[in-house]
C-alpha cells in the first residue's frame, strides 16, 4: 500500500476506483449532450412545426403541387385540367344556349300544342269559307300551311326562340352556336311543313318527315333532328 495515493493491491482486477471500466469514456466525454441526438438519428419530439406559407413535409419527399388536392389513392390530377365541358357527370351535355336538350316527347307536345293554337281557328275559317264557296275553301287549304309557317318563324325569331307551345312546356330553340334565331335560319328548320302545300300526298309526306324528325331526334347525342342540322344545327333546350 502507497501512502497518499492509488493502491493498485486494493483493486486487483485494474478497475477504477470511480466506477468507470477500462475503455469507458469519462463523464461528459463521447456521451450526446442534453438535445443532441446521435449522428443519423432524429428525435420525433424535437421537430420543428413549419414555418408560416411552408407546406408540411412528406415523409416519402413528394410536396403537393400548388392548386392540387391531396388523392387519397396516391393519384394527382394535371394542375388545371378540367372535365371536357358538357360532360359533368349525372346531367348530360348541355345545349348550346346554356340548357339541357329536350327529349323528342317534350318537342312533340310543344308542336301539338302550336299546331292545335294556329289549326283550330284555321279549321273554323275554313269551315266557313268552304260552305260560302268552295274556290275559297280551296284558296283556305292552300293559306293555312303558309300561317302555321310563318308563325313558327315570327314567334322562333320575335320571342326568344319560344313559340306558345314551348313557352307552356318550358323549351326554347337556339340558334347554331347559341344565341336567337335570324329569319333565314328558322324557314329552313320549319322548311318541311310546307308539304302540306301538296293535297293529300303532301299530308302523307309531311307525316312521314314528322316520323324521320322525331327517330333522328332520339338517336342524335345532342337531341338533334335532321331538320336542326340542315338548319346548320339549331338545338332545342330546356330552360
Amino acid at each position: 500500500m502507497t501512502s497518499g495515493g492509488y493502491d493498485p493491491n486494493q483493486y486487483p482486477q485494474g478497475g477504477d476506483p470511480y466506477g468507470q471500466k477500462p475503455g469507458d469514456q469519462p463523464y461528459g466525454q463521447g456521451q450526446p449532450q442534453y438535445g443532441q441526438q446521435p449522428y443519423g438519428q432524429s428525435d420525433p419530439y424535437n421537430q420543428q412545426p413549419p414555418q408560416y406559407g411552408q407546406q408540411p413535409s412528406d415523409p416519402y419527399g413528394q410536396q403537393p403541387q400548388y392548386g392540387q388536392q391531396p388523392d387519397p389513392y396516391g393519384q394527382q390530377q394535371p394542375y388545371g385540367q378540367q372535365p371536357p365541358f358538357g360532360q359533368q357527370p349525372g346531367y348530360g351535355a348541355p345545349g348550346f344556349g346554356g340548357g339541357t336538350p329536350a327529349d323528342v316527347w317534350t318537342r312533340l307536345g310543344a308542336r301539338i300544342i302550336d299546331s292545335l293554337i294556329v289549326g283550330i281557328p284555321a279549321a273554323i275559317i275554313g269551315y266557313v269559307l268552304n260552305s260560302s264557296s268552295s274556290a275559297l275553301g280551296t284558296l283556305w287549304s292552300i293559306v293555312t300551311p303558309l300561317l302555321l309557317f310563318g308563325y313558327f318563324i315570327f314567334m322562333e325569331t320575335q320571342q326568344g326562340g319560344q313559340t306558345l307551345g314551348k313557352k307552356l312546356l318550358g323549351l326554347r330553340v337556339v340558334a347554331p352556336g347559341g344565341g336567337v334565331l335570324d329569319p333565314a335560319v328558322s324557314a329552313k328548320r320549319n322548311l318541311f311543313m310546307l308539304a302540306n302545300l301538296i293535297p293529300c300526298l303532301g299530308t302523307i309526306a309531311y307525316i312521314g318527315m314528322s316520323i324521320y324528325i322525331a327517330v333522328t331526334i332520339e338517336q342524335d347525342p345532342n337531341k338533334q333532328g335532321w331538320h336542326d342540322k340542315f338548319a346548320g344545327g339549331t338545338q332545342v333546350v330546356k330552360g
